[in-house]
């Protein structure tokens, strides 16, 4: 096993305290494969934050609901940046950090840019990783090559990775392609904002200090999440032409505004 850890000058050495359950699970997975993620962040929690002088109710308030929000985070952050197997749609102009499926600067490598990768076009979105396509499907052994390669057995988390598909192909759910990938969207940033509100439910179990750390984390996320929401929706329905859903939340921004920030060179 390796790991690539960047430790920087922050009294936490990771600049987030639950980014330190990284290390954490990297160490025990080493020792242990077979360990499971529920497993680990359990006891991360009672290392970090448990202990002899921890409340009555201390298993109950705080254990149970922040290990679900550790459980959750990663999908959340797939779900409102690059779900349904979409990937490296991120600006380069800040690091990787935000959105920007529009990313193509002059001279730029096609395969350097998100345009490269999503191949989003009137006509639908995805890599075309098929036989039909640049094969790559071929390197895996079967039955997972022929499963990958059929959009109907294709797994959702999967299918724009392997496949450039309509922006009415009916998914699995009953829904199109393009109000799948509005729901996902959407529900990242829900999931978000519910990781506020268990926090801030667990404000009587954590220090002043971690405790408000932490929250000003989930607020810089939560703000994150709906700008990435926006931005890759607004982007993508100039192709797909479609309306976003009813009961997918509106966007709050507007996104030649965001264009034109991303593209703002930094001081």
């Amino acid at each position: 096993m390796a790991g690539v850890a960047n430790v920087g000058l922050d009294t936490n050495w990771t600049g987030h305290d639950f980014a330190q359950a990284n290390w954490y699970a990297f160490g025990r997975l080493a020792w242990n494969n077979q360990l499971k993620s529920a497993q680990i962040a359990d006891e991360w929690l009672k290392l970090t934050f448990g202990g002899p002088t921890a409340a009555a109710d201390w298993n109950t308030q705080f254990l149970t609901p922040v290990k679900q929000l550790m459980l959750d985070s990663r999908e959340a952050i797939v779900n409102y940046s690059m779900p349904l197997g979409l990937h490296h749609i991120m600006s380069a102009t800040r690091e990787h950090y935000g959105p920007g499926p529009w990313w193509a600067p002059p001279k730029m490598r096609a395969d350097w840019t998100p345009r490269y990768y999503h191949q989003a076009d009137s006509a639908g979105v995805g890599f075309n990783r098929t036989k039909t396509g640049s094969d790559a499907v071929s390197q895996y052994h079967e039955p997972l090559a022929t499963q990958f390669n059929d959009p109907t057995t294709c797994p959702d988390e999967y299918l724009l990775w392997f496949h450039h598909l309509p922006w009415d192909f009916k998914m699995k759910s009953g829904n199109t392609l393009w109000n799948e990938l509005c729901a996902h969207y959407d529900k990242g940033v829900q999931q978000v904002r519910q990781f506020q509100k268990v926090w801030d439910k667990a404000q009587p179990y954590v220090d002043a200090e971690r405790f408000a750390v932490v929250q000003h984390k989930l607020r810089s996320q939560s703000g994150n999440a709906v700008q990435w929401k926006d931005a890759c929706l607004l982007y993508f329905q100039q192709f797909s032409r479609m309306p976003i859903p009813a009961d997918v939340e509106p966007p709050m921004n507007n996104l030649d505004a965001i264009i034109a920030n991303d593209m703002r060179p930094r001081r």
